[in-house]
């Protein structure tokens, strides 16, 4: 089953439980992929819809981070409810101590000795770390590495 069938199967889960916060939330994450379908003119594959939900993801954190800013917990807590909601389509999250196992071995592998070869070895591990880590986290532990 693809990741978008699954998310009509949910929705569709969601509606016969009356289950309105989840309801909401896919609802949101379908017409994502609708439009992204439209405007694209062709049907999204599995990494497509993938990058999306990253992209959403990505946009929740940082909605988070506005409201609680501006001290409104309510919308914190409808964000961190859609997160996730998401954050259940995504695949498994790296750590840290993974993230940094995987950047010895590109640094390694490059050759790479302080910070004028940074893009090498992201060049190595970006790849292997796509959708699975936050690229800035990824940058954050190579620089602490390479300094």
């Amino acid at each position: 089953m693809s990741l978008k069938d699954q998310l009509n199967q949910d929705l569709k889960t969601a509606l016969k439980a009356g289950d309105e916060p989840r309801k909401a939330a896919l609802r949101v994450l379908l017409a994502a992929v609708k439009q992204a379908e439209v405007d694209r003119q062709t049907t999204l594959s599995d990494d497509e819809v993938l990058a999306l939900l990253q992209k959403e993801a990505k946009g929740r954190r940082e909605s988070i981070a506005d409201a609680q800013k501006a001290e409104r917990l309510d919308l914190v807590a409808d964000y961190q409810r859609d997160l996730a909601l998401i954050e259940g389509y995504l695949p498994q999250a790296l750590g840290r101590a993974e993230l940094t196992d995987l950047a010895r071995a590109a640094i390694a592998e490059a050759g790479a000795t302080d910070l004028k070869q940074l893009g090498a070895v992201m060049k190595l591990l970006t790849p292997r770390t796509k959708g699975r880590a936050d690229g800035k986290l990824v940058n954050d532990i190579v620089r602490e590495l390479l300094s």
